[in-house]
């Protein structure tokens, strides 16, 4: 099998999810080397991708199969042999586009070599028909993988011709004619040859057919083993792609509460964030007032040495103050007796006052009298 690249470019390989069937599962870590192959022995068409030792794709180009673009860097195809569907993401819209010009090549290339070998099918299969007739109303022969005497006793339509010309011998050596024997003979003698070689040439396409054929048949057997092989590989494949997304999932639920967590975590960091500018505002505010302490502290000594003399001058004038209550003490005690003694004068002076009107009446009395 002779098998070269015609095509090849990078793109990470994705296959849709058997279970859900919308999903795309990531069959490569990167991007890969994605190859278009051509069979020159069996005239075929392959997309080859191999992420180390592992095959990722491996999908026979068929006429019926569509590339789908589905994003300015995203395309898919389907296929039916491997059950599955097929999405390749580029790094540019370019590449896309050339990879899917090249599938639309291909595809016809493909449809191109199964129109052949169906008509070269269909002509190995009406030769043998004709071939295998023994009289215009015989039954057809065996099939074209029959041995070589089988394929010259099944002449064709040569057959009525033969038997026309044996009739006409027999009336020529019945009648005795001897120019009209010989020229039968010579045209028998004639249309054999050319019968014969007509015969060596069809024998000759038939062996070649069946050579191919058998060819063929070799390569299919040995392509079913590999199949077979391929097929308990991609099982084997699948079931460890399903235990890793098993895993994944798994993992993908920690994430999902790990992303919770950090979501939580991220909102107390922005209270904590919050919380740590209002503190570095209060600081802020509180070397303000530091820079005004210093002020404050002379301005509260000058204000103690002020408070000192205050307290001393208020001792003083205590000390006067007890004087001034001791003189007001004295004063109310000498008012007080001031106060009797002034009492007793006015009673005094009552007294004599009416000693006096007493007097004056006296004389009044008697100036009135004299």
């Amino acid at each position: 099998m002779v098998e070269q690249p015609i095509y090849t470019t990078r793109a990470h390989v994705f296959q849709i999810d058997p279970n859900t069937k919308r999903n795309w599962v990531p069959a490569s870590k990167q991007a890969v080397t994605v190859s278009y192959f051509y069979d020159s022995t069996r005239n075929s068409y392959r997309i080859i991708s191999v992420d180390g030792s592992k095959v990722i794709i491996n999908s026979t180009i068929t006429p019926n199969m569509t590339f789908t673009k589905t994003s300015q860097k995203f395309g898919q195809w389907a296929d039916s042999r491997a059950n599955t569907v097929f999405g390749l993401g580029f790094a540019s819209e370019q590449q896309l586009s050339k990879f899917a010009e090249k599938f639309q090549e291909v595809k016809e290339a493909a449809k191109m070599a199964r129109d052949k070998s169906q008509e070269k099918v269909e002509a190995l299969t009406n030769h043998s028909q004709e071939s295998g007739r023994d009289t215009p109303s015989a039954n057809q022969a065996s099939s074209i993988n029959g041995t070589d005497d089988e394929k010259i006793s099944h002449v064709g339509p040569e057959a009525a011709l033969l038997k026309t010309e044996n009739e006409h011998l027999r009336s020529a050596m019945e009648h005795r004619d001897p120019p009209q024997l010989m020229t039968l003979l010579l045209d028998i003698l004639s249309d054999s040859n050319t019968n014969a070689k007509k015969w060596e040439t069809e024998l000759q396409t038939l062996r070649d057919s069946n050579s191919r054929l058998v060819d063929a048949l070799q390569e299919s057997s040995a392509n079913v083993e590999s199949w077979k092989k391929q097929a308990a590989a991609s099982k084997e494949e699948s079931d460890a792609l399903r235990a890793k997304i098993t895993n994944l999932e798994a993992q993908c639920n920690e994430v999902n509460q790990e992303k919770q967590r950090n979501a939580q975590l991220t909102l107390r960091v922005q209270e904590l964030q919050n919380d740590l500018q209002d503190k570095q505002q209060e600081l802020d505010n509180l070397r303000k007032q530091a820079e005004i302490i210093p002020q404050l502290m002379g301005e509260c000594d000058s204000i103690t040495s002020k408070l000192q003399l205050a307290e001393t001058k208020n001792k003083e004038l205590e000390g006067r103050v007890q004087g001034l209550q001791l003189d007001i003490e004295d004063s109310q005690q000498k008012q007080n007796h001031m106060k009797g003694e002034l009492k007793k004068f006015m009673n005094d002076f009552d007294g004599k006052l009416d000693e006096l009107h007493e007097f004056r009446q006296g004389l009044s009395k008697l100036g009135v009298d004299n």
